[in-house]
C-alpha cells in the first residue's frame, strides 16, 4: 500500500558550512509557494553520427538547488554570514546538507556545495518579498526515509 503523500510543509533542510557553521543549521521560514527546487540535469553527453546512430556517454554534472526564504526568515542570516565571510576572506567555503521529505518517504544527502547565487536584499513592494539563494552541489544521494 502506498502511504506516501505530497505534503511538503514538514520537510526539513539542514545545512552546514565549514568552518562558519560546522554544526548543521535547520533552515526555516520558507516562502509560501517556493521552498526549494533543483534544476534538472543532463545525464548524458550525446552525439549523432553521420550515419544516424546516436552515441552517449556519462559525464558528471553539478546540481543546482534553489532555496527561497521569506524576507523575515532568520535563516537569511546564514546566507548573509556565509556570503560576507567569503567576501571578507576572498575564499569559498564548502557546504553539506540533508533534505528530509517525510511525505514522500525520501531523504537526500547533499554533498560538497558552494554558494552560487546570493540575493543581498529582499525585493520591496507592499511587503518585503522572498529571497532566493542557489547552492551548487557536487553530488546528491537519494535514500529512503523510514
Amino acid at each position: 500500500m502506498n502511504n506516501r503523500t505530497l505534503t511538503s510543509a514538514n520537510a526539513i533542510l539542514m545545512l552546514s558550512v565549514v568552518p562558519i557553521f560546522a554544526v548543521p543549521q535547520r533552515i526555516q521560514g520558507f516562502s509560501t509557494d517556493d521552498i526549494t527546487d533543483m534544476d534538472g540535469i543532463d545525464t548524458a553527453e550525446t552525439a549523432m553520427g553521420i550515419d544516424g546512430r546516436l552515441s552517449a556517454g556519462f559525464v558528471p554534472v553539478s546540481i543546482r538547488q534553489n532555496i527561497t526564504l521569506q524576507a523575515d526568515s532568520e535563516s537569511n542570516d546564514l546566507f548573509d554570514i556565509w556570503y560576507t565571510t567569503e567576501r571578507a576572506q576572498k575564499e569559498k567555503f564548502v557546504a553539506g546538507g540533508i533534505l528530509t521529505i517525510p511525505g514522500t518517504k525520501r531523504q537526500y544527502t547533499l554533498y560538497r556545495g558552494f554558494l552560487r547565487n546570493y540575493a543581498p536584499i529582499p525585493g520591496l513592494r507592499k511587503t518585503a518579498q522572498p529571497r532566493r539563494f542557489t547552492i551548487e552541489w557536487e553530488k546528491i544521494y537519494p535514500q529512503p526515509y523510514l
